[in-house]
């Protein structure tokens, strides 16, 4: 009972501090988003994707930081969209089913270079996906890199 009290009051201690500061963790962030939870329906005339956000993405979706490895989305010589992971490893790009999860990231401003090799660190808005055709459940909108 007492483990369970001290990580209970670590975990609120966590929220608060990233409540103060207005900036989520990355740890933190991770988690949210591996707490959104999906369900595909699929019948013989409709097909549908039915998701479901945890509370606390709608009250600590804005200036959220994440960290991860990067990929561009598009070619091109200016870079405004990528697709985080949080680790190489767990790449959905890389040919593994076991994937973790991935985000879209939206950049506020465009980039010119990008090393798909270095961990790099973002801040942004996190907004759910709610369209009902797609397994993507959130994107970070409005991003900017921290550190690189």
């Amino acid at each position: 009972m007492c483990k369970q009290r001290i990580a209970l009051a670590a975990a609120m201690t966590t929220a608060a501090a990233s409540a103060a500061t207005g900036v989520i963790a990355e740890t933190d962030a991770w988690t949210l988003l591996e707490q959104i939870e999906i369900k595909e329906i699929v019948t013989d005339t409709s097909y549908e994707v039915r998701k479901t956000f945890p509370a606390q993405m709608s009250t600590l979706g804005e200036g959220i930081k994440i960290s991860g490895y990067a990929v561009p989305m598009y070619p091109g010589e200016k870079i405004k969209d990528l697709i985080l992971v949080s680790d190489m490893g767990l790449c959905p790009l890389c040919g593994n089913s076991g994937h973790g999860a991935n985000l879209q990231i939206t950049l506020a401003e465009p980039i010119e270079i990008l090393d798909e090799s270095q961990r790099i660190e973002l801040v942004g808005d996190l907004t759910p996906v709610t369209d009902p055709e797609t397994w993507q459940a959130a994107i970070l909108k409005n991003a900017r890199i921290v550190t690189r």
